[in-house]
């Protein structure tokens, strides 16, 4: 295994190796990779069988991926869906026990800055390019869902691109109220969805109603993919590991405003007409406070 290879998934790896697969070897790739990463998870004759191919391609393939063998491919897969399933509690202790004498604001800057040169190293220009495109379509509604944390992220996208642009929904979290929000999607919309580890399985649930409706996904998660990124056309795996308890949305925030900056420029005539509009909105209902002038002579 390289030292590229250790900072990514199994799923990354496979998929930078599989041009250089076998027949047999890429209808093992698709089997691992249709329900990633349990699919690997069994023994090496149960992974042989339930792909269709013989234990030797098995052995043959983890190796040409750069693993020592079966049992160190089972292990990083075992160790992503360790992290995967982290509670706050786990993370925390597991962050406690290695944790440096440094500050905890120098260890969160340096985590945070490690993480975004990780994301943006994965991250094409033109892909992001093409998401923005899709995000500044007018001819396309946006619909944008986030979960129990992801919520204020998407709050935050919404906010933004309501004022950007016409025809943007934030859907409600509640899943039983989804349906209604389906119901008036069509073809070609675009349906932007937060989902980071301990992943939401309503949120898989409706992005595959949704690309099942032809509506495409943009899905905003973590470094192992939720499942989600089955359905999705455009995906940012944003590293999102910190010394806490918790995860870290900044990386994500970064990603989103450059994105609300991207639709915002691309079409700045109506965007500018909309914030003129909505500033006399605001002055008519007096939401802000106004500066008092200053008198002369009166501190």
């Amino acid at each position: 295994m390289t030292l590229n290879q250790a900072s990514m998934t199994v799923s990354d790896v496979i998929g930078a190796h599989f041009d250089a697969l076998t027949r047999a070897e890429k209808q093992l790739a698709a089997s691992l990779l249709d329900n990633y990463p349990v699919s690997g998870l069994g023994s090496i004759t149960t992974v042989a069988e339930n792909a269709g191919v013989s234990t030797p391609t098995v052995a043959r393939m983890v190796q040409k991926l750069g693993f020592r063998g079966f049992p160190d491919f089972q292990a990083r897969l075992h160790h992503e869906l360790e992290a995967t399933l982290s509670s706050p509690i786990t993370k925390h202790d597991r962050w406690a026990a290695n944790a440096p004498g440094t500050h905890i604001l120098n260890r969160f800057a340096d985590a945070i800055m490690t993480n975004l040169r990780q994301t943006l190293s994965q991250v094409e220009t033109a892909e992001f390019d093409g998401v923005a495109a899709l995000l500044a379509d007018r001819q396309r509604s946006i619909y944008i869902i986030g979960g129990r944390i992801t919520k204020a992220l998407a709050d935050y996208l919404f906010t933004h691109l309501q004022v950007i642009r016409p025809n943007v929904t934030q859907i409600a979290s509640n899943p039983s109220s989804w349906p209604h929000y389906v119901l008036n999607m069509k073809a070609g919309d675009v349906l932007v969805i937060f989902d980071i580890r301990r992943y939401e399985q309503e949120m898989e649930t409706l992005g595959r109603v949704a690309r099942e409706r032809g509506i495409e996904i943009i899905l905003f998660t973590d470094q192992w993919a939720s499942p989600v990124a089955k359905a999705a056309a455009k995906i940012f795996r944003v590293h999102i590991e910190v010394p806490s308890a918790w995860d870290s949305s900044v990386v994500t925030l970064f990603i989103v405003e450059a994105l609300i900056e991207a639709v915002q420029s691309s079409g700045w005539e109506e965007t500018s007409d909309r914030m003129k509009t909505l500033e006399g909105l605001f002055e008519a209902s007096r939401l802000f406070r106004k500066p008092r002038p200053e008198v002369p002579g009166k501190p």
